[in-house]
């Protein structure tokens, strides 16, 4: 996945972007390489902004 995947300003739910970080350490069988590293520190900034997202429409 490149920064350029996801939209500018989308933010997909939390459960979609865990959903896909799962898939990408199965796939990488548990070890990832420097591109995977690179894709899942993306799909964790990503979630992190989605729960922020949730936490701030329940407040």
């Amino acid at each position: 996945m490149s920064p350029e995947s996801v939209a500018p300003g989308s933010v997909r739910c939390a459960a979609e972007v865990n959903e896909q970080i799962r898939a990408l350490w199965m796939r990488a069988g548990g070890s990832l390489s420097a591109q995977e590293r690179a894709e899942y520190e993306l799909l964790v900034v990503e979630w992190a902004a989605a729960i922020r997202g949730r936490v701030i429409k329940a407040a």
